[in-house]
């Protein structure tokens, strides 16, 4: 087995009261000034000055930037990062799901290294560690609050980086389920349909390890338990603090085993058509796993043994096919959308597409290295 390396913040704060927590963390580690980065929604409803009410308790002042899109641009980086400048913001602390915490590193990146957020894409590209960033979550799936990697539409190519660094690593990472209720359940299901990605794409990977496996594996499982009584009534405080531990859990798979080309398909849609990623991921996820299944049915087997499905008597390509159907079943019952088609996405666009996606860096560790024509072939049959 190679040498494998572990990334995870020093400090992860999960379960009810953990804002609280953070916010005296925050004034312990000696911050004065903290750019807050979240989303319109986040800011209208009030969740916002709520923080910022917490913090000036502890002697934190902040400067606000809510002007993130669901899938961040790089002209959102730009926006915030001037707002950190012109208020001299000694940290920065994202408020939300998987945008405004993807939004946050980029801004934090370049507050230390400089330049433009595109000189970043792809692994480990930074020389500097980032401005000291709190993620706070307010959804149950990206992960991004504690994970290495951070993804940015690129306005004039209409595509998603990948920026894989390890200095966009937050120095702590904060999962209170009380901040979660409010998720409508399309949101829910479709984060908590990102999770589960995380989790199967970190477990077939070609960079799994022991301590990512037993992560995933974990994570499966609780999300099979969990997520369809999380859709059903947000309010189920058991179910939304699971999904707020299995969320993590996959990311503590997905960030050290990295993904594969669900991921790398998924950004390419979301970038072109500006859909949500979690949405893309779930359509994408058991075609991908068909396609996968030729190197990967013994692991894909143990993925169905994690949703419960008594396998001890199948094959390999038996649990591999009764793992699809599962993930399928799962996506149905929180009504996740049955193809791309109902994305309107455009068969005559397979082609850039796939060609983007071979580039991304969560291809890389996909358990097999296919071919354009490969690639355009799961889009085809996603359709």
């Amino acid at each position: 087995m190679a040498t494998a390396t572990f990334f995870i913040p020093s400090v992860n704060v999960i379960g009810s009261g953990a804002l609280n927590d953070a916010a005296t963390a925050i004034a312990q580690h000696g911050f004065r000034h903290a750019l807050i980065v979240t989303d319109k929604v986040l800011f209208d409803i009030g969740v916002v000055k709520q923080v910022q009410e917490l913090l000036a308790k502890s002697d934190v002042q902040s400067s606000v930037y809510h002007g993130t899109h669901p899938n961040p641009t790089t002209r959102n980086v730009r926006e915030g990062l001037e707002i950190l400048k012109t208020n001299a913001c000694d940290c920065v602390i994202s408020l939300g799901g998987g945008s405004p915490h993807d939004c946050a590193k980029g801004i934090a990146l370049l507050a230390t290294n400089g330049g433009d957020i595109k000189d970043y894409e792809g692994v480990d590209r930074s020389d500097k560690p980032q401005l000291p960033l709190i993620s706070i979550n307010t959804t149950a799936g990206t992960a991004s609050e504690m994970t290495r990697f951070c993804i940015i539409t690129d306005e004039e190519r209409h595509i998603k980086m990948a920026i894989v660094d390890k200095n966009v690593t937050p120095l702590m990472s904060v999962n209170d389920p009380h901040l979660m209720v409010g998720m409508p359940k399309g949101l829910t299901a479709a984060t908590g349909m990102d999770a589960l990605t995380h989790a199967i794409e970190a477990y077939v990977s070609s960079a799994a390890n022991p301590i990512t496996d037993a992560c995933a594996l974990k994570a499966i499982t609780m999300i099979t338990d969990s997520l369809r009584t999380a859709v059903k009534d947000g309010k189920n405080m058991q179910a939304r603090e699971d999904m707020a531990y299995a969320q993590f859990l996959a990311g503590m798979a997905f960030n050290n085993a990295s993904l594969g080309y669900v991921h790398a398909m998924a950004h390419q849609l979301g970038g072109f058509y500006n859909l949500p990623h979690g949405v893309c991921n779930a359509v994408l996820l058991p075609f991908v796993q068909e396609y996968n299944a030729r190197v990967a049915s013994p692991r894909l087997k143990d993925v169905a043994a994690a949703m419960h499905i008594d396998v001890s008597a199948m094959t390999d390509a038996q649990g591999a096919k009764t793992c699809i159907d599962a993930i399928r079943q799962l996506a149905r019952d929180v009504d996740i959308p049955a193809g791309l088609r109902d994305l309107n996405v455009k068969e005559e666009d397979f082609n850039t597409l796939a060609t983007n996606a071979l580039k991304d860096a969560c291809a890389l560790t996909n358990p097999i290295q296919g071919t354009h024509a490969d690639v355009v072939g799961i889009f085809k049959a996603a359709f």
